[in-house]
């Protein structure tokens, strides 16, 4: 169901924003609008903005919750607590002081070891260099250039440049696209080798003269690797020494974290707000909030802020913003359906005014999966792991799964179906394979497909009733009248059902003037709808082309519709259709499996079979059913063109 919801207009000092939302708001859920967008053209406003000041110490805490253990982290999610943000500040230095020796410790070994990483990739790319790196490094008259060459500009290099000038180069490494080296050139030939390398887009790369870079690049990669080694094993042991030190504080921490997290969040609410200062009154500047609230909870909030001076709560008296728009559409269904709002959205969020679908989808998607699946082992299975998967996941799929495999094996029981088996129990109701009715003038047709088109025609049926009953609640009456999905299309097709059963029972069908009227006036009056409307508000038909063009357009408008409705119905043959072929496919996995000859069942082989119906035949049926709520069932009633609510504010 869609909640009532009620527009609230909050008014406080500037600075005590922060304890309004944290004493009251926090309690409650609101869907904020900006403050300066609904009192858009007010010269008195102006926007809300200011530095977190809570955002350095959670940056502070999240560092200290580091550094506790896992172990000590589930233990200290038991303690919920709230202090206040003075008690938070003493907290943190306190443990901060507490073990600040070792978290400078700690930060001046990743420096070093930083520093030293650096060092190392650097002189990695010239692991192929065997000779002493202080040696090149302090040449008089041999000059060098550390750098690199894409691969392919080094190998022209090699081709047209290497072997015709007085240099020398030493490969160093390769990654993915550079060559790594170095050239030795004497001091005399410098510029002009130099000139030749850059030509061939030479990247030259400079060597700092370090201590560290003593003998072969290999000898200094072999040294530093180690030396980074023992700061990690230093490093570690501080940190086990930081844990044990910080492990009385888990709960503290945890508890200043999640706190912090709930300020920083609702600090955010300053974008919504606006500011305003009276300089003819001399006040102080005050906040401007607006939004909107579930009407209960809005209610309690005005009752709660009265006896507070510094918040002025006003509940509006209509649903209508002081800068216009519609409410935001927040959704509240019983757990069994709550799931089934996955699907709801996945369509569009109803519109404040209009009917919510998702009880009626839970229901009519989990009867006809189950007319179409049902099998008692098999809808176990679904029951049973679709619920597994809705605890511990908390997956909307997985309560749907949970729901429709229920229906399924309501189902199962009433064709007999036990993992495929029809021997097992007896059928309440019958087995879809060989049940058949006979009908006038069609013959003999399996009486599932009978009943998968009844079905629907009920369904189509009530949810042209829904839709009338929305049009009406959102004042649409006249329009209603006429439509396809309104009181005409009712009519027609409430008629159109009637005949079809008075003829296929065999009973006497009406006169013939009866027949005409009752079909034949609702047709006119969906296929004459914009003129009979623009009559009725004394409008001009726009687009008007003369009455011949005019009847054409009549004549396929109710071609259009009788074809919809034709369509619509004939859609629901699927349930049929998919309920036989589930059965027809057990039953071919049971005589592979060696089950209907009367010899050695091959278990293996059903189970295989089982598993193999479940995930596949159970995926199509899925998306058939979701096919039919969308395009049979949704497309009568429902629009889907609102705003979802959210709520701005994180509760303590």
């Amino acid at each position: 169901m869609i909640k009532d919801m009620k527009f609230v207009t909050i008014m406080g000092l500037q600075d005590d924003i922060d304890r309004m939302v944290d004493v009251y708001l926090s309690r409650y859920e609101i869907h904020f609008e900006n403050a300066l967008t609904e009192l858009y053209g007010s010269k008195s406003l102006r926007p809300y903005t200011s530095p977190n000041p809570y955002a350095p110490y959670l940056e502070r805490v999240n560092k200290l919750w580091g550094y506790v253990r896992e172990k000590d982290k589930e233990k200290s999610q038991l303690v919920i607590d709230t202090p206040s943000m003075e008690m938070l500040k003493v907290s943190i230095e306190q443990i901060e002081n507490h073990i600040g020796p070792y978290l400078e410790k700690e930060q001046e070994l990743r420096d070093i070891k930083t520093q030293k990483e650096a060092s190392l990739e650097m002189i990695s790319l010239y692991e192929g260099v065997d000779y002493p790196v202080e040696r090149i490094l302090a040449m008089d008259h041999i000059r060098f250039r550390f750098g690199r060459f894409t691969h392919s500009n080094y190998e022209k290099f090699k081709k047209y440049v290497l072997d015709r000038f007085t240099s020398i180069f030493i490969e160093g490494s390769k990654d993915e696209d550079y060559t790594y080296g170095v050239y030795f050139t004497p001091q005399q030939s410098l510029e002009r080798v130099d000139a030749l390398y850059i030509s061939m887009n030479w990247e030259r790369i400079f060597v700092p003269q370090e201590e560290e870079y003593f003998g072969t690049p290999k000898e200094i990669i072999a040294r530093l690797s180690e030396t980074i080694k023992s700061i990690d094993t230093e490093i570690a042991e501080n940190d086990a020494v930081t844990e044990e030190m910080i492990r009385p504080y888990a709960s503290e921490i945890f508890s200043a974290k999640q706190r912090l997290e709930v300020l920083s969040e609702n600090f955010s609410v300053r974008k919504y707000a606006a500011l305003t200062h009276d300089e003819f009154l001399q006040k102080e500047t005050q906040y401007l909030l607006m939004g909107w609230m579930d009407a209960e909870d809005a209610e309690q909030l005005i009752e709660e802020t009265e006896g507070d001076p510094d918040v002025v709560a006003i509940l509006e008296d209509d649903n209508n913003p002081p800068g216009g728009g519609t409410p935001p559409t927040k959704i509240k269904n019983a757990a069994i359906f709550r799931p089934f709002e996955m699907f709801t959205r996945m369509y569009g969020v109803p519109n404040y005014r209009e009917f919510d679908p998702t009880w009626l989808v839970a229901l009519t998607y989990s009867l006809l999966f189950g007319v179409m699946f049902g099998d008692v082992g098999q809808g176990l299975l679904l029951a049973l792991g679709g619920y597994f998967i809705y605890k511990k996941k908390k997956a909307d799929l997985g309560g749907i799964i949970a729901l429709a495999g229920v229906f399924a094996t309501f189902f199962g029981f009433m064709y007999g179906s036990v993992f495929g088996f029809e021997n097992v129990l007896d059928a309440i109701w019958l087995h879809p394979m060989t049940a058949m009715t006979e009908l006038p003038f069609i013959g003999t047709m399996n009486t599932v497909f009978v009943v998968a088109i009844a079905f629907g025609m009920f369904l189509i049926l009530t949810t042209l009733i829904i839709n009338i009953m929305s049009e009406i609640k959102t004042h649409q009456t006249k329009a209603v009248l006429f439509d396809r999905n309104g009181v005409a299309g009712l009519i027609f097709y409430a008629a159109l059902v009637t005949v079809i059963v008075l003829f296929m029972t065999g009973n006497p069908l009406p006169a013939g003037l009866v027949l005409a009227i009752v079909f034949g006036l609702p047709l006119i009056m969906m296929a004459f709808k914009e003129p009979i409307l623009a009559m009725m508000d004394r409008k001009k038909i726009e687009g008007s082309e003369g009455p011949v063009m005019f009847a054409v357009q009549a004549f396929f408008e109710i071609f259009e519709i009788l074809l919809s409705y034709f369509s619509n119905t004939l859609s629901f043959v699927r349930v049929g259709a998919f309920a036989v072929s589930h059965a027809a496919m057990m039953q071919v996995v049971l005589m592979l499996a060696g089950a209907t000859d009367g010899g050695n069942i091959n278990w293996l082989a059903v189970v295989f079979g089982n598993i193999v119906v479940i995930g596949l035949e159970g995926l199509v049926v899925g998306i058939q059913v979701l096919r039919l709520e969308f395009y049979e069932i949704f497309s009568h009633f429902y629009k889907g063109d609102g705003r979802p609510f959210e709520n701005h504010v994180t509760k303590n």
